[in-house]
């Protein structure tokens, strides 16, 4: 999908301090048309978050509306799954639209992107935080030599770089970091990034699912296809590449159409890409509310999403009701996949199943 298809701002919400900063004024800039509505908070835009009328709007407002921000709360969080450490979002929200995103259940509705301009106060964080961890002890599951930082936590870093340089900063800030790696996954296929020379600093992670379902329920994303033939343009630009498996969502036919797609990476990638290549698995987590909100703009999807026959109510961390596949069979299908997967790819190593 071409940036213009994604994204094309004519309203920007955003907080006062946003024009003290000069990524602030650099993205103002850039949408000098745009209607500009000050707000007191990024996360409390009755217009956005809660107003259930937005249900009707969702895609119009992911392409049309951007909120600005200052990042207030500078932590890392630690992670020891698919990162070591959660580093803080420079964005939040997302031009896209996947049907069992997390993001808009969190903050409310269709939650377009928010990026925060204070992004040198996040490098800074970053570093500080880097340099007190020393040398990685010793190799893990996560990566054999550096710390890992999660940078898109709550968004796809590659829309966001359609709209400023945040990321390209982030590449830049990685590159210097000896002992850390940045890492994030996507679900578009932005070659802009081809250019911001991470020196193997950074790691992008390709979202994969069989593209029959990924036409149902990635909505507004890069087809799959295009996202396998990125793989070695940016193993080329000096990233360290993997693919994120994610969601697997279970149906009749899923270990065919999963077998055919490893077969289609297979046949795609190159030796030098499968020699570094590493994945995670992530079966569907779906949830109550989101499911509710579903069936106002997109119904389709819940048709797979929604399959309390095979699932089971699990309370989040967060206080959530959530929907995740029932335990005593969860184990079996999650290893039948991995069986699957190193069947017809025997090179991917799997950092980390859930």
């Amino acid at each position: 999908m071409a940036p213009r298809d994604l994204i094309d701002i004519d309203r920007i919400f955003h907080e006062p301090a946003v024009a003290d900063y000069p990524r602030g004024r650099e993205i103002l800039s850039r949408f000098p048309n745009a209607e500009r509505i000050e707000v007191p908070s990024h996360w409390n835009i009755p217009e956005l978050h809660g107003n259930e009328g937005s249900v009707e709007d969702w895609v119009r407002i992911k392409r049309s509306t951007l909120v600005l921000g200052v990042k207030k709360g500078l932590a890392m969080r630690p992670n020891g799954r698919s990162a070591h450490f959660i580093a803080p979002s420079t964005s939040n929200g997302c031009a896209m639209a996947c049907a069992y995103c997390y993001v808009p259940r969190r903050k409310g509705f269709s939650n377009p992107i928010s990026l925060f301009v204070n992004v040198e106060a996040v490098g800074a964080a970053i570093a500080r935080h880097a340099g007190k961890q020393g040398p990685l002890p010793e190799p893990d599951q996560i990566d054999g030599q550096a710390w890992v930082y999660d940078l898109g936590e709550n968004g796809d870093l590659s829309v966001d770089a359609m709209i400023c340089d945040n990321v390209r900063d982030l590449v830049a800030l990685f590159r210097g970091l000896p002992n850390a790696k940045g890492s994030f996954a996507t679900k578009a296929v932005n070659r802009d990034l081809l250019a911001y020379d991470p020196q193997g600093r950074t790691r992008i992670r390709f979202s994969l699912m069989p593209a029959q379902i990924a036409r149902v329920v990635d909505v507004r994303t890069a087809p799959i296809r295009e996202r396998i033939a990125a793989i070695d343009d940016f193993l080329r630009a000096g990233y360290e590449v993997h693919v994120n498996f994610s969601p697997v969502i279970l149906y009749e036919g899923w270990e065919a159409d999963w077998t055919a797609l490893f077969d289609e990476i297979d046949g795609t990638i190159s030796d030098a890409a499968k020699d570094q290549l590493a994945c995670e698995i992530i079966m569907l987590t779906h949830n109550a509310g989101l499911h509710a909100v579903n069936l106002g703009w997109h119904p389709k999807a819940e048709d797979l999403l929604w399959r309390p026959d095979i699932q089971e109510s699990k309370r989040s961390e967060g206080g959530g009701d959530n929907l995740r596949y029932r335990a005593g069979w969860k184990g079996k299908w999650l290893a039948r996949f991995k069986a699957l997967l190193a069947e017809r790819m025997p090179y991917c190593r799997v950092r980390y199943a859930f």
